[in-house]
Parts: structure tokens; sequence; C-alpha cells
């Protein structure tokens, strides 16, 4: 099973054109996008916190690494701004974790009708079995 965390970004279609510190609502959810893709394979999906990439602190990465701990499955997906996904990856690989993690987000809103957020979902999604434990990036394919 996939065990897919939530942590906000492009890719759920939030406004960051809101200030810093208004609350983010996210306008279409991975799991539309799963089921529409009729995604047969099981997954658990779970939000860790929903967040403008540029605002995720150190307490945050370790939170989400907590939950990738905790998570039964070896299969993990991490839906994450890419402003900091870079930062985010590179934390969760110096932690050595037996797990393979990819990490992917879209450039243009979820909620756009020609977002690249479907295909880099399923793109991450299916590289899921065939990569080793470690920490990847899914972007563009």
């Amino acid at each position: 099973m996939i065990h897919i965390f939530t942590t906000g970004g492009t890719i759920e279609g939030l406004d960051y054109d809101k200030p810093k510190d208004a609350t983010l609502q996210n306008t279409i959810s991975i799991e539309d996008f799963l089921n529409c893709a009729k995604v047969s394979s099981p997954f658990r999906l779970e939000r860790v916190f929903q967040k403008d990439s540029r605002f995720i602190t150190a307490e945050d990465r370790l939170e989400l690494a907590e939950k990738i701990t905790a998570a039964s499955s070896n299969q993990i997906l991490v839906t994450h701004g890419t402003l900091t996904m870079a930062e985010t990856a590179k934390f969760l690989g110096k932690l050595g974790l037996e797990k393979t993690i990819v990490l992917v987000g879209s450039l243009k809103l979820g909620t756009d009708k020609d977002s690249d957020a479907p295909f880099n979902l399923g793109f991450a999604f299916g590289v899921l079995d065939f990569l080793e434990y470690g920490v990847y990036i899914a972007m563009n394919g």
C-alpha cells in the first residue's frame, strides 16, 4: 500500500496571493486526482499540514519525518510545494529511512485545466514500485 502525505502546495490548488497568516483552503484534493485517474492500487491518504512551502519550518519537516517513520508502508508519496521541495527532500534523505519516498508537486495550480498536477502525481505514484529505498523528486516526468 502507498501512503500519501499531503502538505499543501500548488498541486492542491492553494491560493498564495493571500497574506502569509491567512488560512489556506485547498480547492481540489489529491484524492480527486486519483479517483479521476481510476487508480486501483491501494493507498492511504493523510494530511500533515497545508502550507505554502515557503513557510514550511524545521518543526514541520520533523513532523512529516515522524509520520513517515511511523507509517507501516515502505512506499511513501509526499505532495509538496515546489519552492522548498528540494530542502525537504534533503532533510528526509539525511535520515536514512529504509523507505522509498517520492516528493511531488506542480508548477501550475491543480485547479487549472492545463495543470501539470495530474501528470506529476500519476508519474510519482507509478514509479514507487521501481525505485530503491531513498528520497526522490518527481516533476515533469
